[in-house]
């Protein structure tokens, strides 16, 4: 019987004993016995049966097998897979297929990785519990009362569910550390131009970064290596050689700093606060760098964030209109304004026409200089400091958010208390810097919660090796 770990020892299997048609018919019944947490839009059932048959009969023969060979992979609803349909869980986009293939998508099929789905989340990649979907809601695995969080809900469901092997989701303030930290698995954002954003359905372009889930660091790790990487139809991604992210060695003595306004913010939950200050004492007492360093801009940092990917959001999603592509509303249209109103008043949900109005508002004349201005100031004062506090030490600890998987519907009708929720992710994508939410912790309510590591531009497998001891620690007590 088919059981899942690590893509190593799933490789392991298949070159002793195992084949991929057998991986996939077991991720195939688990989304059929699972339909009900809502995380895949559309299954590739034929699709992935042929992939993994046409595997099988390639390392039967001798073939090298791919670094991604058989690996059962969901994408969230915001990645173009060619000649398959792509929505951002919205009613605009009803029916479209896509034309073309992001670059990520293409260099996972390049390594052989199986394509078994496309999964749920907020409308345009929007929110922070998976609610604000033309599809319904994704329910938490352990709770299915509670939240997977956001946008990529679809994509740590399917993980932490075992529908697949590893997802990929989209990360603009947190949108893959925050379900990840949430549904008790990992999740990884990159270095902004780390991964070809190309194919990927824009939010807010200088913001989002394509992020990784997994059950292993090894795992997430590996899917890295393969999909990062100079891209040229991407001008914004970097063309840094892509290092070996796949086993990362244990590290020596870190220089570990933690931002005190952070761990003592009012709305953090005292248990997560007790237990981040439990990981720091004994990362103390083991020997490594652990000091509190001032960060005076925590207050600062969601209005900022809000204001500028709000302003990127209103440009991005002015292509939705109803005349090229997508949803179009019908009859009673007397000119195209009025086509364009309807349209875009029928087609996007409520959370959507919120952000596209706020960003309309700031970018508009006389509130240009008062909001957006003032908002890019302190994106580069953030970013000014975090360079300084990376200096002197190697990582940024602090919670991934301020408290577990809330209810659904419990916040629904408070869309600030919605977005304060993002006060501990948004910093990594403000500043551009890869992050990683590390589930390290259990609530006495019994939900998991993570542990958030930041590090300085570029230095993922740095992040991954940090990780990885902390979760050895984690498994040594």
């Amino acid at each position: 019987m088919f059981e899942y770990s690590s893509i190593d020892r799933y490789h392991s299997w298949l070159k002793e004993e195992g084949s991929c048609v057998q991986a996939v018919e077991h991720f195939l019944a688990r989304i059929g016995s699972n339909k009900h947490l809502n995380a895949f839009i559309e299954i590739y059932t034929s699709e992935a049966l042929a992939a993994a048959r046409v595997l099988d009969d390639k390392r039967s023969s001798g073939q090298p097998m791919g670094r991604l060979h058989g690996v059962v992979i969901g994408i969230k609803d915001v990645i173009c897979y060619k000649d398959h349909k792509i929505s951002a869980s919205s009613k605009i986009l009803p029916d479209f297929n896509s034309v073309y293939s992001a670059t990520a998508v293409e260099r996972l099929l390049a390594e052989e990785a199986i394509i078994i789905g496309n999964l749920n989340c907020d409308e345009f990649a929007m929110g922070s519990t998976n609610e604000n979907s033309a599809y319904g809601p994704v329910l938490n695995a352990i709770d299915e009362t509670r939240i997977p969080g956001g946008s990529s809900g679809g994509s740590a469901v399917a993980v932490q569910a075992g529908l697949c092997m590893v997802s990929l989701g989209s990360d603009t303030g947190g949108s893959v550390r925050q379900p990840a930290d949430l549904c008790g698995i990992i999740g990884l954002k990159p270095t902004y131009g780390r991964i070809s954003r190309y194919g990927l359905i824009a939010y807010a372009s200088s913001f989002d970064s394509i992020g990784i889930f997994g059950t292993r660091i090894a795992d997430v790790g590996l899917t890295l290596g393969v999909i990062a990487g100079a891209d040229e139809f991407d001008s914004t991604v970097s063309s840094l050689p892509v290092e070996d992210y796949h086993l990362p060695q244990p590290g020596g003595r870190y220089r570990i700093a933690y931002p005190d306004s952070a761990i003592n913010h009012e709305s953090l939950d005292p248990e997560i606060r007790a237990a981040v200050n439990g990981t720091l004492d004994k990362l103390r007492a083991d020997g490594h760098t652990v000091d509190a360093v001032p960060f005076d801009l925590i207050d600062h940092i969601v209005p900022a964030y809000y204001v500028l990917t709000t302003a990127e959001a209103s440009s991005n999603l002015s292509r939705f209109d109803g005349i090229r592509y997508g949803y179009r509303i019908e009859g009673g249209v007397d000119d195209l304004t009025e086509l364009y109103k309807r349209t875009r008043s029928g087609g996007f949900g409520t959370e959507v026409k919120r952000r596209i109005m706020l960003g309309t508002f700031v970018l508009s004349s006389g509130y240009y200089d008062a909001y957006f201005t003032r908002a890019q100031k302190v994106r580069k004062l953030l970013y000014n400091q975090i360079q300084l506090i990376f200096k002197d030490y190697d990582f940024i600890m602090l919670p991934t958010t301020p408290s577990t998987a809330f209810r659904l519907g419990e916040k629904m009708e408070d869309p600030i208390a919605m977005y304060l929720a993002d006060i501990y992710t948004v910093t990594a994508n403000l500043a551009g810097i890869p992050a990683i939410s590390v589930p390290l912790f259990r609530h006495s309510n019994g939900l998991p919660f993570g542990l958030q590591v930041m590090a300085n531009q570029f230095q993922e497998l740095s992040l991954l090796t940090v990780s990885q001891d902390l979760l050895n620690s984690q498994q040594i007590q």
